[in-house]
């Protein structure tokens, strides 16, 4: 789906010395996201807005209706050929799929920052977390809980996405870490909470003794609560993301703790680097995120609405 949103009022008008009026074009951002059901990628979107909104610049949001559609957003980019935003910010529903319809962009030298997920290419920049990293404190972190032991069961998010297959491999790094640890099943929850919930229904009619569940995001997370509340049963679970429903879990106790992949920061610094380059101001090759644990000890530095956090500026992040 095609979204238009303007972020600003009007042209910006300079007055020349000579009293002519030349129009200044308003700097267009088109964001690419890949689904609307993530609340990550409506953080996103929320990011993104604010700091377009602040410069005066105005969005184009292109959105598959079906999550992570490769023909959908293949389907975009060849709009957003037409319609010739400044720059973009890009995200790929598939890291292979999207390779050539992201060379097109390119060839038309329309510039593009990449988000979340690496991808062949020309970028202005890459901006993301280490997901590896993420992965493997996420795991750690619940292992350490368990005191070594326990049997466990794993869902997966999207198997195309490069976040995933990141996390999956910080995984491994755990488990080889905790020979203790018993991998009972392995799903794939596609990031979507729906569809992890009846992932996690099928293991617990499959698997009597569940003794934590570690999940690729918090959407997953969220579905895996509701499986175990329709089968009046309990595990410790742990996720990746930072969204505010899962942190509002983390306080009451229903999810052990989260780890914050914070695509609202992202947005935030992704428009900030296009507004950037659009000025000719530097901006460097890639921006990673540091990767936090949220627990009980500081979660309520996250439970302020992601529409009401301030952005960070340029200056706090890139030094």
């Amino acid at each position: 789906m095609r979204t238009l949103m303007a972020a600003g009022l009007g042209l910006a008008v300079a007055l020349g010395n000579a009293g002519a009026a030349a129009a200044q074009k308003q700097p267009t951002i088109g964001v690419f996201t890949k689904n609307f059901t993530n609340p990550a990628y409506e953080n996103f979107r929320i990011g993104a807005d604010k700091i377009a909104k602040a410069a005066n610049a105005r969005v184009i949001h292109y959105v598959p209706k079906k999550p992570d559609d490769v023909d959908e957003q293949t389907a975009e980019v060849e709009q957003a050929l037409k319609d010739r935003p400044d720059i973009i910010l890009f995200t790929p529903v598939h890291d292979k799929a999207m390779i050539e319809p992201v060379k097109k962009l390119n060839d038309a030298n329309i510039p593009i920052v990449l988000f979340t997920n690496p991808l062949p290419g020309r970028f202005v920049t890459y901006i993301g977390s280490d997901d590896v990293e993420l992965g493997y404190k996420e795991a750690v972190y619940l292992f350490k809980h368990l005191g070594g032991k326990g049997s466990i069961v794993v869902i997966e998010g999207v198997p195309a996405a490069p976040t995933n297959r990141d996390r999956l491999r910080g995984y491994q790094k755990a488990f080889a870490e905790f020979p203790g640890i018993k991998v009972l099943a392995s799903g794939v929850g596609n990031y979507q909470q729906p569809v992890a919930r009846e992932v996690m229904a099928k293991m617990l009619k499959e698997h009597g003794q569940i003794d934590a569940a570690l999940v690729a995001n918090d959407g997953m997370a969220l579905g895996v609560l509701e499986a175990l509340k329709d089968a009046n049963r309990t595990t410790v679970v742990m996720s990746i993301n930072g969204i505010l429903d899962a942190v509002k879990q983390v306080e009451i106790g229903g999810i052990l703790a989260t780890v914050d992949f914070n695509t609202f920061k992202m947005a935030c610094l992704a428009t900030q680097a296009a507004l950037r380059h659009l000025k000719g101001e530097t901006v460097p090759d890639k921006i990673i995120l540091p990767t936090e644990i949220i627990d009980k000890t500081n979660y309520k530095a996250w439970l302020v609405p992601v529409a009401e956090r301030p952005c960070p500026s340029w200056e706090e992040v890139v030094r």
